[in-house]
């Protein structure tokens, strides 16, 4: 078995099987030597990742050599000639706040040469570093020990709706929640050039922090809604939970993926809200009570926290825009968008078009969305454009094996027509298909494993509108605040967890991060649509698709990058996540693995990678920390700086001490077939950025540049 290589030239719409096959040898092997003596040059000495791939440059004799025994380290390494300054990180100064946990998404708006400002995601708390590290960090106590205590006859869960107001419990709760809040949302921070031409903070006017609780007990303060929910959250009668604040909205959390508007605003996706508010809602649209997510804390475990708040679940899972500029404006949910685990948007704006919005559901078997406003773009630029995502069409993808696809419209007249669960059991799979409770006075879903039950529902229910209950904007709405639930009704593909999208500068394309195929116990990915490159019905490391529009609701695609192992047909990388492209067309991808299984243990610490337009091998940019996830990929107007977030550092181990480590080990393949064993060091927990033993890890944003000042790729 030799290391093949996969080609992205059909991702970029540029290669031919010329350029494919120029640097293969006749028995189907990669040539390692030709970038070494100058066959062909490169613009940065890739980082060496901990298994052989086909841009390491090496024979399979040195790959053993290299490869046999390594040490994994807990920092963040980059090419030689490159330096990395820390913008910020966790309890930093961040406007009348602090820059919050896990940063996420970096929406990075330049105002000519020299300014520029970067609205940062804080997503989620990882609650051991978090309650391990905060009085090193924010330089206060928190009683989370004493609270684990206290809650741990009650396998540490609790409604605190059910608590009275002033009772102790219920303030030792908000002492903690109350700071897991702060440290989630959105954060702006003001960026300047300084003398050597390298971004650091300005520290102006603009900064501001949105927290989870934003509005909590300032109701001016309160983020506003736009689009069709705005009727749910204001119906005087409902099926479900009231929160008494009309249309008004507390905070902003779980912000993960996100992207920038031509017009200078920034989209901050709302992802993984499930952790800490209801999901589920009624037919009309309205949520379960917070009861239904209680509130959690146990030792390595923080959740629920809405429910301390009594926040509705139906107001979060949305698209949030926020003017950097402006830190006046109010910041607004658009609900035109859809309510789903929101993991990514991009958007496309034409003058005389209607504006386009791409995004995705970050599940197994979430969708991919397409919206499309009701008005034209008249001046990209123009900051008006904001209105033409409050009045439009959400539509759902629906993928075919050949290539081909359609956008389906989530309206009231949709017919239901839901994937089979056949397509599963045939690819050998157990997925199940999770559709609308029948019993529309119960809400949330209902799974179905076989196609007779299904065909039932679909007889059952016609249309959308037999679904869902409400006149005009009120059901509309209430589609839309159920969008995933609605797609997979109407027949939308059920996908790979989409986790990023991007528009191709120069082909126009849409590229799709997809970032595992692994079934799970509610649902899974299309297995005609999502195959392994032997034909696997069930493929864990990773896809990026490219997208072509064809006509008004009909696309074409292919999958263009597939993650895993070289040897096994991958391109070296695994759980492929946020993505950025540079003017050229070169594609930057950095990578999920999940650090709390052994799943992907082979890849090593997650990565950047940089991607060649012209079909070069695939190189490593940079490596991050132990236990870290590098995220929020993107790149200055100049392509000088690169900025990268490093997100969740010792999220499994906390602090690293010194003698923290564990030893793995590894059958890896060279690039001629022969198997070899490597013995590998890995540290366990961080200590980054400090670097100091026994210092608490800190997620944080880096820009990197080279020393020379000169292009990321002059080479």
């Amino acid at each position: 078995m030799t290391l093949r290589r996969r080609s992205v030239l059909s991702l970029l719409g540029l290669g031919t099987a010329g350029m494919v096959t120029a640097r293969v040898l006749s028995d189907g092997s990669f040539d390692p030597l030709a970038e070494r003596v100058g066959r062909r040059s490169r613009p940065f000495n890739p980082v060496r990742v901990p298994l052989p791939v086909e841009g390491d440059g090496l024979t399979a004799s040195e790959q053993h050599n290299v490869y046999r025994d390594i040490s994994l380290g807990d920092r963040l390494t980059l090419p030689d000639g490159f330096s990395a300054d820390l913008l910020a990180a966790w309890g930093d100064r961040l406007g009348d706040s602090r820059f919050g946990f896990n940063n996420d998404h970096l929406g990075f708006v330049q105002y000519g040469a020299d300014q520029a400002s970067m609205t940062v995601n804080f997503e989620y708390i990882s609650a051991l570093p978090w309650a391990e590290g905060f009085e090193d960090v924010i330089g206060q106590a928190l009683p989370f020990s004493r609270l684990v205590e206290q809650l741990a006859p009650a396998d540490g869960e609790i409604d605190c709706t059910a608590l009275p107001a002033g009772d102790p419990l219920l303030n030792l709760i908000r002492a903690v929640a109350d700071q897991a809040m702060t440290d989630l949302g959105v954060g702006v921070m003001s960026l300047r050039r300084d003398a050597q031409g390298h971004w650091v903070r300005a520290d102006a006017a603009t900064d501001r922090r949105i927290t989870g609780i934003t509005g909590l007990s300032d109701p001016s303060q309160r983020l506003v809604s736009t689009g069709p929910a705005v009727a749910v959250f204001r119906a005087r009668q409902r099926l479900g939970y009231d929160d008494g604040l009309g249309d008004g909205i507390v905070g902003s959390f779980a912000n993960c993926g996100g992207g920038i508007t031509p017009w200078g605003t920034v989209l901050s996706a709302e992802e993984n809200i499930q952790s800490q508010v209801p999901e589920a809602v009624y037919a009309d649209g309205s949520s379960v009570p917070p009861s239904e997510r209680p509130f959690l804390c146990r030792e390595g475990k923080l959740a629920g926290l809405g429910n301390v708040y009594g926040l509705a679940g139906n107001k979060y899972g949305w698209m949030v825009e926020v003017d950097p500029q402006r830190s006046g404006n109010a910041v607004c949910k658009h609900t035109a968008l859809g309510r789903f685990r929101h993991e990514a948007v991009a958007v496309r704006a034409q003058a005389g078009l209607p504006l386009q919005v791409y995004s995705g559901c970050d599940r197994r078997g979430g969708h991919l969305y397409r919206y499309v406003s009701s008005g034209s773009v008249t001046d990209v630029a123009d900051k008006a454009n904001s209105r033409l995502l409050e009045a439009g069409e959400l539509q759902v993808a629906r993928f075919h094996a050949d290539g081909s696809g359609e956008w389906l419209p989530l309206t009231p007249d949709a017919v239901v027509d839901p994937f089979r669960p056949s397509r599963f059991s045939e690819a050998n799979l157990t997925c199940p298909v999770e559709l609308p409770h029948r019993d529309r006075a119960q809400a949330g879903a209902e799974l179905f494993r076989d196609d007779a039950s299904v065909e039932a529902y679909a007889r059952q229910f016609r249309t959308l509108a037999d679904l869902y209950r409400g006149e005009g904007d009120g059901l509309q709405g209430a589609i839309l605040i159920d969008a995933h639930l609605a797609s997979s009704a109407i027949g939308a593909t059920p996908t790979a967890r989409p986790e990023d999208t991007k528009i191709d500068p120069i082909s126009g394309d849409l590229l799709i991060a997809f970032t595992s195929g692994s079934p799970g116990g509610r649902g899974g990915a299309d297995p005609a649509v999502f195959r392994g490159p032997e034909g696997q019905s069930s493929w864990g490391h990773g896809w990026v698709m490219r997208l072509t529009e064809r006509g008004e609701r009909g696309f074409r695609w292919t999958m263009a990058v597939t993650g895993g192992e070289p040897w096994a047909g991958g391109l070296g990388l695994t759980n492929p996540d946020n993505l950025a492209l540079d003017q050229r067309g070169n594609l930057w991808i950095v990578t999920d693995r999940s650090m709390k299984s052994a799943a992907g243990d082979v890849f090593g610490n997650n990565s950047c990678w940089w991607v060649p337009r012209d079909g070069g091998s695939a190189l490593c940019f940079a490596t991050g920390p132990t236990e870290c996830e590098l995220t929020g990929v993107c790149l200055d107007q100049e392509e000088t700086s690169i900025f990268l977030a490093v997100q969740h550092p010792g999220e499994v181990n906390g602090a690293r001490s010194p003698g923290d480590f564990e030893f793995q080990s590894h059958r890896l393949v060279d690039r001629e077939g022969e198997t070899f064993d490597q013995l590998r060091q890995v540290p366990l927990g961080s200590n980054w950025p400090a670097q100091a033993p026994g210092r608490p890890p800190r997620p944080g944003v880096v820009a990197i540049h080279r020393a020379n000042g000169k292009p990321l790729l002059a080479g």
